[in-house]
């Protein structure tokens, strides 16, 4: 099936490899940001912090890639999309890159917290979803969008080992600056999906223009839409919590974190 819809996509760009590509770009994005409760243990243990100020940087994260997640929409809609998405892996590898030095509360909490928030914003599966819309068939816009956020699924299941092992192995200094390296693969596969939207067959070119606080005022007075924010908010805060508190807590107890 997954063969017959591919090659069922839309003629033009080599679609395989845009998908390809825009999954590989969502699988990064979702990685690092997923581990970062493996942290937890080295961090306080070497700076000399409590888990508290650790998981306010990342409350901050989750908060910053909420509020991010409009502006940097509304960035690829008017620069394109591999523009947005190469900011967002700059935003995301400094974040990343100066955390592992971080020294104070402060310094982490702009790293890990605003900078890696903004990063996962700019870079994560909803701008490379409005990538493949434009490129993707109507009919195979499901399967696409499908096999995308199941990527950025897969890299919350891979980076958790491979976080551990990179920790275990040459510290968490190093595994986070090695996180930061990985974004540079982002702004080299992000242009299999540069580009941005224009106005479609028969669509009023007025909407196509329509300014972010307007179309902020028309989502919002849909009812669908705030059903639909309000289960990814509920879905964001318990896995969030999961994956940031989970792996402390298994040392905690005594278990074996592998």
């Amino acid at each position: 099936m997954a063969t017959g819809s591919i090659t069922n996509l839309r003629s033009g760009p080599n679609i395989p490899v845009v998908i390809i590509c825009g999954c590989v770009i969502a699988l990064l994005s979702f990685g690092p940001r997923s581990a970062m409760g493996l942290f937890f243990q080295p961090m306080t243990e070497a700076r000399d912090w409590s888990r508290e100020l650790c998981a306010l940087a990342i409350a901050i994260q989750n908060l910053m890639w909420g509020v991010g997640q409009p502006i940097a929409g509304m960035f690829a809609d008017r620069w394109g999309t591999w523009k947005a998405v190469s900011i967002g892996a700059v935003f995301y590898a400094a974040g990343l890159f100066f955390m592992a030095d971080a020294q104070s509360a402060v310094a982490l909490h702009v790293t890990g917290g605003v900078l890696i928030g903004l990063g996962v914003a700019f870079t994560s599966f909803s701008i490379v979803l409005a990538a493949f819309g434009r490129i993707v068939s109507p009919e195979q816009r499901s399967w696409a969008f499908g096999i995308c956020t199941a990527s950025s699924s897969l890299g919350q299941f891979l980076f958790a080992p491979f976080g551990m092992s990179l920790i275990e192995t040459f510290g968490w200094q190093s595994a986070l600056m090695f996180f930061a390296l990985l974004m540079i693969i982002i702004p080299f596969v992000g242009a299999a999906i540069a580009g941005k939207p224009g106005p479609q067959k028969g669509e009023d070119p007025t909407v196509a223009d329509q300014p972010m606080m307007a179309a902020l005022s028309e989502a919002f007075a849909t009812p669908s839409y705030v059903l639909l924010v309000i289960g990814f908010f509920v879905c964001g805060f318990h896995l969030a919590f999961v994956t940031v508190h989970l792996p402390s807590y298994i040392v905690d107890v005594g278990l074996d974190p592998k």
